[in-house]
């Protein structure tokens, strides 16, 4: 079912906003971790899972212990990878600081306040 043309209005108008939120921008704008990282940590915990069974099967509680560290520890490196940043997109972010200066949720209330007072909603 197509969108209403009100409707096409309301989700261009929330495009836009959006992509003048330069908070939103600089989180959306940032690259993926690198692939090498999750595949080296991936080996990490494969290792440490490893480790574990082998504390298991000598029934070797330390060597458990030291499988899960080691498992924990890939993963965690994986996770709090550093992303790389992009550059920003376009210099012309500075016509729309205004709007971003009241903050998204401040100009949404606005809007919301000004189509119940006009009798849209």
């Amino acid at each position: 079912m197509p969108l209403s043309e009100y409707e096409q209005r309301v989700l261009e108008q929330l495009e836009r906003d959006l992509g003048s939120d330069p908070k939103l921008g600089s989180a959306m704008a940032r690259a993926s971790r690198p692939r090498g990282r999750y595949v080296w940590a991936g080996f990490g915990v494969v290792a440490g899972l490893g480790i574990v069974v082998t504390g298991a099967v000598t029934q070797l509680v330390i060597v458990g212990i030291a499988g899960f560290v080691v498992m924990l520890a890939a993963a965690i490196w994986a996770l709090i990878a550093p992303r790389p940043t992009v550059a920003p997109q376009s210099p012309g972010r500075a016509a729309g600081r205004r709007k971003a200066d009241k903050g998204f949720m401040t100009r949404m209330e606005e809007r919301f306040e000004r189509r119940r007072e006009q009798g849209d909603l």
